[in-house]
């Protein structure tokens, strides 16, 4: 598989989940429920790393992360749901987009560890200013 821009690949997991989601929509009662629901999350996801991207600070880029990996797992969550109870009438493409919010769940969760971390360049110049005082 190619490396692709994560911001590309979001937009094109929400582009997936629209025209799944349309076609599932087309049965009545839950599952049209089902799929309004996958589909805010599915899109989300997109939404708000674009969002992210225009954060204006480390924090703010941080807390933006952490808001898509809510909707990644959200949009997962109604995947599972979606396979479990065999809603779908294409289930290989349901079972596809799993595997990619699965992926884009564990990216982000990767992410917004690391950007909670405490950032090491300042301890380390702190420590070293310290440590030169006379």
């Amino acid at each position: 598989m190619t490396q692709r821009d994560l911001g590309e690949r979001t937009f094109a997991f929400a582009c997936d989940v629209v025209r799944f989601s349309r076609k599932l929509a087309e049965e009545p009662g839950v599952v049209r429920h089902v799929a309004w629901q996958l589909s805010r999350s599915g899109t989300s996801v997109a939404a708000n790393y674009e969002e992210a991207k225009g954060a204006f600070s480390r924090r703010e880029f941080a807390a933006k992360n952490a808001i898509v990996l809510k909707e990644a797992r959200e949009a997962r969550l109604w995947l599972r749901i979606i396979l479990a109870c065999n809603l779908a009438a294409d289930i290989d493409q349901a079972r596809r987009l799993h595997d990619e919010v699965d992926q884009l769940v564990a990216i982000f969760i990767t992410s917004v560890r690391k950007l909670r971390r405490p950032q090491v360049f300042g301890v380390l110049l702190f420590a070293a200013t310290f440590v030169c005082l006379p």
